[in-house]
């Protein structure tokens, strides 16, 4: 919609479109309110957003530009009896930082490659070196060295069978820097790496508020951990526990019993609360292995978590396998940005308004109610509202108060899977653990081309830790042992094709509320270093029920099948055709719930 074509009041406006804003809008619109949504960014969701490689390679250049911030136009002329300015931030503050891209393909073309290697097929001059595998030209000539070590011996039987061919081993074909370039948009990469717990806020709202149907899903296939150097299995079901090659028959027996009795409190778990989790484990006599895995896998807990929050994790994994299948974990197919972008098309299909490259440079305030009456919009023109919500980077650092606390990022492209298996469309969450005391654990997503996420032949790795210094410090280590990269090129492992490297701004240490800010003005925050979404749901919920306290948070819309028709002159209710009119687009829905 064009700036001048806007209304001039709503019960609504919200700035930013990550996904805590998302679900207040479409919670808003749901239920009736007028809703205007901007963003001052060209693309949806801000930190929570996915990018093409071509689009990343494009917001990577603007991070490193950092344009000066734009002088503050003198807005006091639209201001009435009783009433004062408060102005935003005119520039986007530096979520991100220390950024950092390496480039390990060649630069050289497949294509090139492989027209050099045609025409060196044909004149068949080649070097060979010991264990190489031969084909084409060079079999003849190892034919015919056979041919003249035989002659010294008995010459063969004319009705001799021809000794079998050796099949081929298929070369894997190098990807250059120019194909990652040309198949850009097979690529969907996250800003953020989450993944949705079957049973967690996002998916009970999904499914709840029918924004399921707008989105596709895959199945976490396996946990992963990495111990002593290598990259184990970590068997979490029942039936990954039997089928498990690397616990003994006692293992099992005891990881299964474990697993029964802590479904369920009891005054011995009780009895250790405040002291740490591994202490518990260690007196179950469970065995290195056993809790290993259940500290680091399961509960996804450190050394020092105490015993009720471990216990409590625990649970709630256990709680979520087998709802979809052999792990908690689905996934979004195209990236986690598509779920902001679920919740905005909700929110437009109910009214909700929306513009892109527009933003808010200031708050009209009534000072004597200390309530937020009305915005500026950065065309100068002012809208009325009854609540504002923002993200938390609009507003200025003497505002809001705040504790700065970062997350360390890293994104690779390899071409090849931590732990191969017999199909290439795994879909991996590895949990690595602190190596020394102090330093933080670090979740490692790796995803296949079946996400849609990277293009056949490659794999899309996300890291993430807490930040104890830039990204590169944190996370390259690990990096060059899991994987091979110029500083570990012999190293048998799946090639770093290309990486980025980012700290993040931790969005867990800012609150809903509590700041320099009017009664009626809302803080949504980015993303927190948590796997699941838990607190941006929990946010979201949280701002609309101090809004519209006596409404039902997103309630389901209704199906196509569902629409009532009047039967006097035959025309849809207006929610009706607004929901028929977006559900003529093809529909994509969670797994059904085994």
């Amino acid at each position: 919609m064009a700036a001048e074509d806007l209304p001039s009041e709503f019960d609504v406006v919200i700035l930013g479109t990550g996904l805590a804003e998302s679900v207040v809008g479409a919670a808003c619109s749901r239920v009736g309110q007028k809703v205007l949504h901007l963003d001052r960014k060209t693309y949806y969701a801000s930190n929570w957003a996915s990018f093409t490689f071509n689009g990343l390679l494009t917001w990577i250049q603007q991070q490193q530009e950092n344009p000066p911030p734009e002088e503050r136009q003198d807005l006091s002329g639209l201001l009435e009896e009783g009433e004062e300015l408060i102005y935003l931030n005119n520039s986007d503050s530096p979520s991100v930082s220390n950024l950092q891209v390496f480039c390990y393909a060649s630069e050289e073309d497949e294509e090139e490659e492989e027209e050099a290697q045609k025409t060196t097929e044909e004149t068949g001059e080649v070097k060979l070196e010991s264990g190489d595998a031969v084909s084409g030209p060079e079999e003849e000539t190892e034919e015919k060295v056979d041919e003249s070590d035989d002659k010294q011996d008995e010459e063969p039987s004319e009705d001799a069978p021809e000794p079998p061919k050796q099949p081929e081993s298929p070369k894997k074909k190098k990807i250059s820097y120019a194909q990652l370039v040309k198949e850009g948009r097979r690529f969907n990469i996250d800003l953020v790496s989450k993944l949705m717990y079957s049973r967690g806020a996002l998916v009970d709202l999904l499914i709840k508020s029918n924004v399921s149907r707008y989105a596709e899903f895959k199945n976490v296939t396996r946990i992963l951990t990495y111990r002593n150097g290598s990259v184990e299995q970590v068997p979490c079901s029942r039936a990954d526990v039997f089928a498990s090659r690397q616990l003994s028959m006692v293992e099992k027996r005891k990881l299964m019993r474990f697993l029964t009795s802590c479904m369920e409190e009891s005054e011995e778990q009780q009895a250790y609360n405040g002291r740490p989790y591994a202490e518990f484990l260690r007196d179950q006599q469970l065995g290195d292995n056993l809790q290993h895995f259940l500290l680091y896998s399961i509960a996804m807990a450190t050394e020092v978590t105490p015993t009720e929050v471990g216990l409590a994790s625990t649970r709630h994994f256990l709680r979520c396998l087998g709802r979809y299948g052999n792990t908690p974990f689905l996934f979004p197919v195209y990236g986690l940005g598509e779920i902001p972008q679920c919740f905005c098309r909700m929110c437009a299909v109910f009214g909700g308004i929306y513009c892109l490259r527009h933003s808010v440079q200031s708050l009209v305030v009534d000072k004597n109610k200390n309530r937020c009456k009305a915005v500026i919009d950065s065309r100068g023109q002012r809208i009325s509202c009854s609540h504002f919500v923002a993200e938390d980077s609009y507003v200025t650092a003497e505002t809001k108060k705040t504790s700065a606390r970062f997350l360390s990022r890293a994104v690779l492209i390899t071409d090849g899977s931590v732990l191969p298996s017999d199909s290439e469309q795994q879909v991996s969450m590895v949990t690595v653990p602190p190596e020394e005391a102090g330093h933080p654990a670090v979740h490692m997503v790796e995803l296949c081309s079946s996400t849609m996420t990277c293009m056949p032949g490659t794999y899309l790795v996300h890291l993430t830790c807490q930040s104890v210094g830039s990204a590169h410090e944190d996370l390259s280590p690990l990096i060059t042992k899991i994987f091979r990269t110029p500083e570990s090129p012999d190293k048998e492992a799946p090639s770093v094709l290309w990486c980025m490297y980012f700290n993040m701004a931790d969005g867990s240490s800012v609150e809903v509320q509590g700041h320099q800010l009017p009664s009626n003005v809302y803080l949504c925050t980015g993303p927190d270093g948590s796997l699941g979404h838990e607190h941006a749901i929990g946010q979201a919920e949280f701002i609309f029920k101090n809004i519209l306290p006596n409404e039902e948070f997103c309630p389901p819309a209704p199906n196509p099948e569902d629409i009532i028709y009047d039967g006097e002159n035959g025309s849809s209710t207006e929610e009706a055709e607004k929901v028929a009119e977006e559900e003529e687009s093809e529909q994509r829905t969670l797994p059904v719930e085994e």
